[in-house]
């Protein structure tokens, strides 16, 4: 019993240690909050992203357009 405590606690230890190191580190937020670094950058990767999406949704609403999915509106 008291074998599997240790085994328990040293595991619960490892686990919580793994993602100590994880974050952005304030020299790092510079690069990261360049406009270009922004998801939707390009515009129109954007509108070919969001059209993709509600062409093939085939649910009605989903980016504020009705029809289903066959591009048929």
């Amino acid at each position: 019993m008291n074998l599997k405590l240790h085994w328990l606690l040293l595991s619960t230890l490892l686990i919580a240690s793994g993602c100590s190191s994880l974050g952005v580190k304030p020299w790092e937020r510079e690069i990261l909050a360049r406009e270009d670094m922004l998801m939707d950058a390009d515009a129109l990767d954007l509108a070919f992203d969001e059209h993709i999406y509600f062409s093939k949704e085939a649910s009605s609403g989903g980016q504020g357009f009705s029809g289903g999915g066959c591009g048929c509106n």
